[in-house]
């Protein structure tokens, strides 16, 4: 039961119970300026979960990419990836916690054939100064579960995971109450750290026990399901999205109740192949075993694992990326995109490999294990690699001057805390190779030094992040809505004047301004860009209607509605049109949400427009 087979299962098993399959949104998310990837399976559904109608229905199936950057440095244990599949399924206003509960310790049991005595489960234990209550409607449910299993599953209340881990597991408990860091989901975390607007909800995790494992008492004294020691292995989380935060810091309920489900594809495959170790699944193994056959070395070998991970991970999620259409750069996603490669590089180097010394010859078993439900990696597939061969040769340039300078501090003896983050910062040159060269020379290294500068650093660039993407997670205010709005004004007047190859590669939206990437290979001239402005702002003030309508795609696309080229669409889509359905203005496809008149968004202003990557331009607007 491989990735594909248990994918395919839970698609078919939910289409079953009413559900419609959509494809996977793009990894890199639309009008979405808090977050550079697309890090949820919930995060595409966002409007629809704040009520807004799904284009097919209420309950949805898919299966999303997802990649998540602040676990870069997670990666090498058991259990964690940058890029994911997330397995979701959607009730929009329709079934809830007595439908979905049942339906997914189903499909674990029935479907995927797992020992029920070895699943475990965990509940939100309330907050009474939010006025949230403890969940035990689906603490009874879960004990009916078991009890059809034959299994007698206790209650028991751990608190938060510290608390867990000084109490340990009693006797027959199965279920257990934790506090809202551990069993509470919004795209921000815990409520506190939610912004006015944010969905968000008690959830209901399931683990698998993986017996063989044993427990690490680093992680604390005892081990319980929500410990970090890899005993237990959370398989999937059911979010029952149900309240909204409000601008005084209180929680009102939602218009409609939702179900939110998210199961990561690669750990229910472990569960599924009986390995604590997602990294050993079908999801990885064949280009586990192709790096073994290219460097001489073992998976299993301890000194090698950690260094298999971290290629395996990093390769995957370069190989999505770069499909998305990132390449490397010193920003944004092209900065992750580097950082994943360039790491990816380092730990080759420390496996040994052969004379090609080359990540590209890794991108082929990639295709392989995704190339059949993402074509895009087949297709792009040269691409991926000729990008990656430049990349590796810029790092090699790098790592040249990078030891120059090392051998310069090095002659002078112990390298310093704030000499190793210079060598990181201003050569690009990888801690765990200062680490090695140092231990090599028979010198230290004060590494608490640096760690310290890297935490300054990080606070730094997170503060810089949370002003650079102000405006709130999933931002829908009245500017943003405009700003959305604008883009599709901006596109259509960029093929007016430029032409027909202009088609959108990205955008980015915050209540301050609104980013426009574009497929067009010169810079503008001072009249282009003076002729865009005007056509823009002449629709403004023509006060045009802006409608939009459900369709199936192929009409859509007959309707010559603009759209992704390349991106996967459901059968029935959104097209949003500007100006009367009979002489439109602008015709996209798009989830929304949009003004309904042009007349409401002021006046449009170019601020800049530059290069974004190859054949790509960027244009910076404000509305006054």
């Amino acid at each position: 039961m491989d990735i594909n087979t248990i994918r395919t299962k839970y698609l078919e098993f939910f289409k079953e119970r009413g559900h419609t399959i959509v494809p996977s949104a793009s990894l890199l998310p639309e009008n979405d300026p808090t977050t550079l990837f697309t890090g949820s399976g919930m995060q595409p559904m966002v409007p629809y979960l704040l009520g807004d109608p799904h284009p097919q229905g209420n309950r949805i199936v898919d299966s999303q990419k997802c990649f998540r950057q602040m676990d870069i440095e997670e990666v090498g244990d058991n259990r964690h990836t940058t890029f994911f599949e997330m397995l979701g399924n959607w009730s929009l206003g329709d079934y809830f916690k007595a439908e979905q509960l049942p339906w997914f310790y189903e499909f674990l049991t029935d479907e995927l054939n797992l020992d029920p005595k070895r699943l475990y489960a965990s509940v939100f234990i309330g907050d009474e100064k939010l006025g949230i209550p403890r969940d035990e409607t689906s603490a009874e449910l879960l004990q009916r579960i078991f009890e059809k299993h034959g299994i007698d599953a206790n209650v028991g209340v751990m608190g938060s995971s510290e608390e867990g881990s000084a109490r340990g597991m009693q006797d027959g408990e199965r279920i257990f109450y934790y506090d809202a860091k551990e069993n509470w989901w919004s795209r921000a975390g815990a409520p506190e750290n939610m912004p006015a607007g944010e969905p968000g909800g008690p959830d209901s995790e399931v683990f698998y026990e993986f017996p063989e494992v044993e427990h690490d008492t680093k992680y604390g004294e005892h081990c319980h399901p929500a410990c970090d020691c890899g005993r237990f292995i959370e398989i999937g989380n059911s979010v029952f999205m149900e309240y909204i935060k409000n601008e005084d810091g209180s929680f009102s309920p939602l218009p409609k109740k939702n179900v939110d489900f998210g199961g990561g594809l690669s750990r229910l495959t472990a569960a599924a192949e009986d390995t604590p170790d997602v990294l050993k699944t079908s999801a990885y193994l064949p280009l586990i075993h192709h790096l073994e056959y290219r460097t001489n070395s073992k998976y299993d070998d301890p000194k090698h694992t950690k260094s298999f991970r971290i290629i395996a991970d990093h390769l995957c999620g370069a190989a999505f990326m770069i499909s998305a259409g990132v390449e490397p750069s010193n920003t944004d996603a092209g900065y992750v995109l580097r950082r994943l490669i360039r790491r990816a590089m380092q730990h080759l180097d420390m496996l040994g490999h052969d004379e090609e010394r080359s990540l590209c010859t890794l991108i082929a078993p990639v295709a392989v294990i995704y190339g059949e439900s993402y074509p895009e990696i087949t297709d792009n597939q040269a691409r991926i690699e000729q990008i990656i061969t430049e990349e590796e040769k810029k790092f090699r340039e790098t790592l040249v001057r990078g030891l120059r300078e090392f051998e310069k501090l090095a002659n002078k003896g112990d390298i310093s805390g704030h000499d190793a983050f210079t060598l990181f910062t201003s050569y690009g040159f990888p801690i765990d190779m200062t680490q090695d060269l140092t231990e090599e020379q028979g010198l230290s290294i004060d590494l608490s030094t640096f760690e310290e500068e890297m935490k300054k650093h990080q606070e730094l660039s997170r503060a810089g992040s949370e002003q650079k993407f102000k405006g709130g997670l999933g931002d829908t205010s009245d500017m943003s809505v405009k700003y959305h709005t604008a883009t599709h004004l901006l596109h259509q007047a960029l093929r007016d004047v430029l032409g027909d190859h202009v088609t959108q590669k990205g955008s980015n939206i915050t209540p301050e301004r609104l980013r426009f990437d574009f497929a067009h290979d010169t810079k503008m001239t001072s009249e282009q860009k003076e002729e865009v402005e005007k056509i823009v702002n002449e629709k403004i003030q023509a006060s045009l209607p802006v409608t939009y309508a459900d369709m199936p795609k192929e009409e859509a696309e007959k309707s010559g509605a603009l759209h992704f080229f390349g991106e996967k669409y459901g059968d029935i889509v959104r097209v949003y049109t500007i100006g009367s359905t009979t002489e439109a203005y602008s015709k996209e496809f798009c989830g929304g949400p949009h003004v309904e008149n042009t007349n409401e968004l002021g006046t449009f202003k170019i601020k800049k427009e530059e290069a974004s990557s190859a054949g790509v331009r960027r244009i910076k607007a404000i509305l006054e």
